[in-house]
């Protein structure tokens, strides 16, 4: 049995969520014993469990419905699940007996590390032009050094592209059929009369896959702590919340299925800490420094066993957040407040709108921008009534009804609704 990891408890929760509109691939037609066809998935990326599962189930299926072959189209730096699931794989290619081919393609893919693993243990296997091949620990080699060491059964010139590569796999014995074709400039060509079908990852397992890639979880972890800092400061409620948590979660999940240094996520928060406490005096100070040293720090050191960041990544990472720190939210935190610092005192006497019922919590608009507000009354403020701040709690507006409220204690004199 599996070993069941918090990464498959969220896959299987986003499988159940998508099941309604991913269609499982290529599965046999109810009763069928044969399916006279070759089955070719695209597998980019690294291998997670996402794209690890996808390999078994099409094996699997294309195994049970007799499928003339399997075609793994492959481009991948290598392997981020266990050593022990992922022998699994290799045990159950080597194990079926529907014969099982790697192209390793289009051109410029490349196989690297366990993927190349992958290659040597599929029965049939090949290079696209200009594809690498690599052994863990040993120099990359191009197709023509990858076939001149038998690596790979069909010549590299027969498998610039997948069809070429398909209709040659009757040359290793696999029958696939195919007939003669004369291309309008006169060459000759062989295409397949086989049925070849073709499938990639359901919507919902490509979302966790293209989330659990090394660029996108980093980016949308930074993203999703950035924006949570800028809804904290606005005090508003709007979208940069929601976005923020989500960018989070996705961000999160992410991590959770890549080698990720828990020292570098550690630092990573900390450094929204040291941005947060100078975007509160809106002057960048010490904590500035050490909040970018941090971030830097953190984004250097994220992830470990070979898988890094691109420097373009790197650098707009690290250039915009620290633009976005030092400039951006301390001017939206002086113009949201007009003030150097986080003084609200001109905020009391204005007056609004409740956007929501206030009861006792709820969201009014002062100045055309929503704030979170309670009563500071017993009474509950129906949505759409004019309200008047008469405090500030932290964050919260306290705020009371036009009809009977008190009057502006900067002048004395009722505050007129504008």
């Amino acid at each position: 049995m599996r070993r069941l990891t918090p990464g498959r408890v969220v896959l299987g929760l986003l499988a159940a969520a998508g099941a309604a509109t991913a269609a499982p691939a290529a599965a046999a037609p109810a009763g069928a014993t044969t399916c006279e066809e070759v089955r070719v998935a695209e597998v980019s990326g690294l291998l997670d469990d996402v794209l690890v599962d996808f390999v078994e189930r099409t094996v699997i299926e294309a195994d049970a419905c007799g499928a003339v072959a399997v075609v793994l189209q492959l481009d991948s730096p290598g392997a981020v699940v266990d050593r022990p699931r992922f022998d699994e794989l290799l045990a159950l290619i080597d194990e079926v007996e529907v014969p099982i081919a790697v192209w390793v393609g289009p051109s410029g893919a490349e196989a690297r590390d366990e993927a190349a693993e992958l290659l040597e243990a599929a029965d049939v296997g090949a290079l696209a032009d200009r594809s690498t091949f690599q052994r863990t620990g040993q120099p990359s080699r191009n197709p023509e050094q990858a076939f001149a060491d038998e690596i790979t059964e069909i010549d590299p010139d027969a498998a610039s592209v997948v069809g070429n590569f398909i209709v040659n796999l009757a040359d290793e014995g696999i029958p696939v059929e195919s007939v003669e074709a004369t291309t309008p400039d006169g060459r000759s060509t062989r295409t397949p009369v086989t049925r070849v079908r073709f499938s990639a990852l359901p919507l919902v397992d490509q979302l966790a896959h293209t989330v659990g890639s090394p660029p996108v979880a980093y980016l949308l972890f930074v993203m999703g702590m950035a924006l949570l800092v800028f809804e904290l400061f606005t005090a508003g409620v709007g979208v940069a919340g929601s976005v923020g948590a989500l960018f989070l979660v996705l961000g999160a999940y992410g991590l959770s299925v890549l080698p990720t240094s828990p020292v570098a996520v550690g630092l990573l928060v900390c450094s929204m800490f040291g941005f947060a406490v100078d975007i509160q005096t809106g002057v960048p100070r010490v904590w500035t420094g050490l909040g970018t040293a941090a971030f830097v720090l953190g984004s250097l050191l994220l992830y470990r066993d070979d898988v890094a960041l691109s420097w373009i990544t790197l650098l707009i990472a690290v250039v915009g957040m620290v633009l976005a720190m030092l400039g951006g939210m301390p001017a939206m935190v002086r113009s949201r407040f007009s003030t150097p610092t986080i003084g609200r005192e001109w905020m009391i006497g204005e007056q609004g709108t409740a956007r929501t019922a206030v009861d006792p919590d709820g969201t009014v608009v002062i100045r055309d921008a929503p704030w979170r507000a309670r009563t500071n009354r017993a009474t509950p403020i129906p949505a759409g009534a004019l309200v008047r701040v008469a405090g500030i709690d932290a964050l919260v507006l306290e705020v009371e009804p036009i009809d009977g409220g008190a009057r502006d204690y900067r002048d004395g004199r009722e505050h007129r609704a504008s």
